[in-house]
């Protein structure tokens, strides 16, 4: 017994990998390279960031669900994982029983972003008149079918009364490059990930789906303020350890990353990507998962979106 505890004690012993469920260059890379380059700092072991893309995020979840609970291997999801219960009949794992929670990581706010050149419009309210003139005819991209920003859109439709048509791209990165390019209209994205493409007008923001403007953009409104009463997603993002990880090595990674949330140039990095520092970690966020699958749940069936 001493021998195991030591063993767990001396951890980390080698390098540590996070799995990370979508393409390199989306929202979960955003904050998960700076968050991993920090931890790798605070443990003096490299932290290696591997890129698993697929199926809506839920193919990486699915490899590390199945990784060896050694400490060695965690998963950094989000908001997806919680919908993804809802919108796929077959998942390869549980978000609720092959996880073990660890920490809520980051929490942008949904901005409503739009290509300029294709969809001219300054507000979310002559976006919602050339929507209800235009049936079907503007698109929104999104990063899979059942990812927060397909759902953004699904929420956005019923609550305003339009009908717009959802492209699903293969994670957040492929889709701003869509929405960049032209290839989509519009989108509702991650605050995290659009903010350098809004700094450098490459897209125009119209609305943050948050109670208060972000501070790192104080000109964009909310979208009540828009005229969207009680609209608000955040795409949040999270770690979990594969279930049976030792418990003491998941409270000490909750510990590191809390430590590392709190590195000054991570707050600063967190806040110009429009998101708070969260403290939320262990059982405590364990019960804000439960409670997100349950209002996702309820979104999907009045949305009427199709389980895959």
């Amino acid at each position: 017994m001493a021998i195991g505890a030591n063993v767990q004690a001396a951890w980390p012993e080698r390098p540590i990998t996070i799995v990370v469920p979508f393409p390199a260059g989306g929202g979960t890379d955003t904050f998960a390279r700076p968050l991993a380059h920090q931890l790798g700092e605070q443990l003096g072991k490299s932290v290696v960031i591997d890129n698993k893309g697929g199926a809506g995020g839920t193919l990486g979840a699915g490899v590390a669900a199945r990784a060896a609970p050694d400490g060695y291997t965690f998963f950094m999801g989000g908001a997806h994982h919680v919908v993804a219960p809802s919108i796929y009949k077959k998942l390869s794992y549980d978000i609720q029983k092959d996880f073990a929670p660890v920490a809520l990581l980051a929490q942008p706010p949904q901005v409503i972003v739009v290509n300029a050149t294709k969809l001219p419009v300054k507000s979310v309210k002559e976006l919602i008149e050339r929507a209800k003139a235009n049936p079907g005819q503007i698109n929104f991209g999104s990063a899979g079918i059942g990812s927060t920003h397909h759902l953004a859109g699904e929420l956005f439709a019923l609550k305003t009364g339009v009908d717009i048509t959802h492209v699903p791209y293969q994670g957040a990165g492929p889709m701003l490059t869509g929405l960049i390019t032209g290839q989509v209209d519009m989108a509702f994205d991650g605050l995290g990930s659009s903010a350098s493409h809004i700094r450098s007008g490459s897209i125009r923001p119209l609305a943050v789906a948050a109670a208060q403007r972000s501070p790192s953009f104080p000109d964009v409104p909310t979208a009540a303020e828009a005229g969207v009463p009680e609209y608000e997603v955040s795409t949040w993002y999270a770690m979990w350890a594969p279930a049976g990880t030792p418990a003491d090595i998941v409270d000490k990674m909750a510990a590191e990353l809390t430590k590392a949330l709190n590195a000054p140039k991570v707050k600063e990095l967190w806040l110009s990507n429009g998101s708070a520092t969260p403290n939320l970690t262990g059982a405590d966020f364990g019960k804000f998962v439960d409670s997100e699958i349950t209002r996702w749940a309820g979104v999907v069936k009045e949305a009427g979106v199709k389980p895959q």
